[in-house]
C-alpha cells in the first residue's frame, strides 16, 4: 500500500526539514514536524469515525494551521477535501455540502449556524468544530491531542481525487471541480518553476486558502519546496505591511485591489519591504498606476490567468515582460499548453480571437456528478474549453479578449451573473433582468443589475439587495440597480450584455 498523492508530502518534509518553520500564525509557529504530526492525528480522527478512501470531508474556516492539517490528514487516508467559501450564504453552503456528498464537516464555530441546513439535508455523519469546541462537541484541537500519532498510509494514486472545489455555474448552481492529486502536484511544480519558489522563501498568505489560487499557487508549492508560510485570517493592509517587515516576507500573492490598498496605506512609504522579491497577481490585469507605485520601490509583478478547472494556473507573465507585454496574461505554464479555437473547434492563426483551450496534467478530469457539463467541457481530443475568448500574439503570449461566460471578477472573487439573475427574477414586479460587471476603482469591477419592470411596479436597489441578502454571498449583491424600458436583445432574443457594459460601464 502506498500513497503517491499529497498524503505523503508532510511526512517527507518532517524527514527532511523537521525543525524548519512551516507555518507562522499570529504568535504560533509550527515546524514541519509539528504540522506533520498534527496531520497524522487528523487522519486518525477521521479514520476512527469511519471516513474512508473516496469519502468527502468538507471544511469551512478562515486561514489557519488547521485548514492545512485537515487537508493533509484527509489526503493521508484518501479522503476528498472540500474547501467551502466562508462568504457563502446558508443555501449556497447547503448546496456544496449536499452536492459533494460530504460525510464529515470540520468548521470554525462561527459558521455552525449557517451550515446547519446543509448538515441536516446532506449525508454528514460527523460535525467537528475547530479549536477546543463545545462541552457536548469536543473541538478538533482536543481530538488531535487525544488521537494516536503515526502516519497513516492509504493506497492513493495521482489519478485519485484530492479535492472538490466549487466554481459558480453559468446556469445557476455551482459545480464541483474534481482536482486530483496529480492536478495539485503538477500545478505546484508549475508555480515552483515559473515563479522561482525556493525553500528560503517566506510567503505571506493573505488570500483565503479555500480559493484554489491561494491553495494551488501559494500554499502547496511552498510546502512542496519546504518554504515558510505566514498565515493571516484576513487582509488588513497596515497589518500586512507590518508582517512583511517583521518576518522578512519574500513572496506575496493577491489581486489588483490587494496591491492598491497596500500602496494607498499611510505606512507604505515608511515600511521596510526590502525583503520582498516576488509579487504574483491574478484576477485581472494590474493597472498602470499600481505598476508604477511598485516599480518606484524596485518591485515587479508576475501576472497570470487560470481558473478552478486548471488547479488554477494556466499562464504566467514574467516580471521581465510586464511592460513589454502589458495587458497580456503571459505564456503557458511550464507543464501546460494553450491554444485558440474558432466556433467549429479549428485552430486559428496568431492574432485571431477565439476560445481559449487548455491542456496539461494540471487540468481537472471533470465536474463532480455532472456528466452533462463534462460532455461540453472538453474537446474531442481532451482539451478543456475555458469559455473565455482570447488570442495569442506573434510570440505566443496570451491576451484575454472577452469572457464568453460573462463572468464578473470583483476583488478576485468570481461572480456568474446567471446565479444572481435567477434570484432577482423571483422578485415581484421584475419582468426582465441582466447582471453585468461595471468598473470599480477599488474592486476592479462590481455587479450591476439592469432590470425591466411590470407596469405599475416599483423596485429599487434596496429592495433587490434585501431580497438577495442571505441567499447569496454579499460580494455577489448588485452594487446598484438600473431600471430600463427594455433590455437590448439579439434577433434570437438573447440579451446583448456587451451593449449594457458599454452603456453603464462608462458611468
Amino acid at each position: 500500500m502506498r500513497n503517491r498523492g499529497l498524503g505523503f508530502w508532510l511526512a517527507k518534509r518532517r524527514l527532511k526539514n523537521p525543525d524548519k518553520p512551516a507555518v507562522v500564525f499570529g504568535d504560533e509557529v509550527l515546524t514541519y514536524r509539528e504540522l506533520a504530526d498534527a496531520a497524522d492525528r487528523v487522519a486518525s480522527v477521521l479514520w476512527h469515525r469511519g471516513i474512508r478512501t473516496g469519502d468527502a470531508v468538507a471544511y469551512i474556516g478562515e486561514n489557519s494551521p488547521q485548514f492545512l492539517e485537515v487537508l493533509f490528514g484527509a489526503a493521508q487516508i484518501g479522503a476528498v477535501f472540500v474547501p467551502v467559501n466562508t462568504r457563502l450564504a446558508a443555501p449556497e453552503i447547503a448546496h456544496v455540502l449536499t452536492d459533494s456528498n460530504a460525510r464529515a464537516l470540520i468548521l470554525d464555530i462561527e459558521f455552525l449556524d449557517r451550515a446547519m441546513t446543509g448538515v441536516e439535508s446532506g449525508r454528514i455523519a460527523h460535525v467537528i468544530v475547530t479549536g477546543e469546541g463545545l462541552p457536548e462537541n469536543p473541538g478538533l484541537a482536543h481530538l488531535i491531542a487525544e488521537a494516536p500519532g503515526g502516519h497513516t498510509i492509504a493506497d492513493v494514486t495521482l489519478e485519485d481525487p484530492a479535492a472538490i472545489v466549487y466554481t459558480s455555474g453559468t446556469t445557476g448552481k455551482p459545480k464541483g471541480a474534481v482536482l486530483t492529486h496529480g492536478n495539485l502536484t503538477w500545478v505546484s511544480l508549475n508555480a515552483i518553476v515559473d515563479y522561482d519558489i525556493v525553500s528560503m522563501d517566506v510567503s505571506l498568505m493573505i488570500s483565503p486558502l479555500f480559493h484554489v489560487a491561494s491553495l494551488g499557487m501559494g500554499a502547496l508549492p511552498g510546502i512542496l519546496k519546504g518554504a515558510t508560510m505566514v498565515l493571516e485570517k484576513g487582509f488588513e493592509p497596515g497589518r500586512a505591511l507590518a508582517l512583511i517587515a517583521q518576518h522578512g516576507v519574500t513572496m506575496l500573492s493577491g489581486v489588483p485591489t490587494t496591491y492598491q490598498m497596500l500602496a494607498d496605506h499611510p505606512a507604505w512609504e515608511s515600511t521596510d519591504i526590502s525583503s520582498l522579491q516576488k509579487l504574483t497577481c491574478g484576477g485581472s490585469a494590474v493597472p498602470t498606476r499600481i505598476l508604477n507605485a511598485y516599480e518606484e520601490r524596485g518591485l515587479h509583478f508576475s501576472q497570470g490567468y487560470g481558473m478552478t478547472e486548471t488547479s488554477p494556473g494556466a499562464t504566467s507573465l514574467s516580471p521581465a515582460m510586464t511592460r513589454e507585454k502589458q495587458g497580456s496574461v503571459g505564456l503557458p505554464h511550464f507543464f501546460t499548453e494553450v491554444r485558440i479555437a474558432d466556433e467549429n473547434g479549428d485552430m486559428v492563426p496568431r492574432g485571431t480571437v477565439g476560445e481559449i483551450e487548455i491542456s496539461g496534467p494540471n487540468v481537472f478530469p471533470g465536474y463532480h456528478d455532472r456528466p452533462d457539463a463534462n460532455e461540453t467541457a472538453f474537446t474531442d481530443d481532451g482539451w478543456f474549453r475555458s469559455g473565455d475568448l482570447g488570442y495569442l500574439d506573434a510570440d505566443g503570449y496570451l491576451y484575454i479578449a472577452d469572457r464568453l461566460k460573462d463572468m464578473i471578477i470583483s476583488g478576485g472573487e468570481n461572480i456568474y451573473p446567471a446565479e444572481v439573475e435567477n434570484l432577482i427574477s423571483d422578485i415581484e414586479g421584475i419582468s426582465g433582468v441582466a447582471v453585468v460587471g461595471v468598473p470599480d476603482e477599488r474592486w476592479g469591477e462590481v455587479p450591476l443589475a439592469v432590470v425591466t419592470l411590470r407596469e405599475g411596479a416599483d423596485v429599487d436597489t434596496t429592495a433587490v439587495r434585501e431580497h438577495l441578502d442571505g441567499l447569496l454571498a454579499r460580494y455577489k449583491l448588485p452594487k446598484d440597480v438600473v431600471v430600463v424600458d427594455e433590455l437590448p436583445r439579439t434577433a434570437s432574443g438573447k440579451i446583448r450584455k456587451a451593449d449594457l457594459r458599454a452603456i453603464f460601464g462608462k458611468k
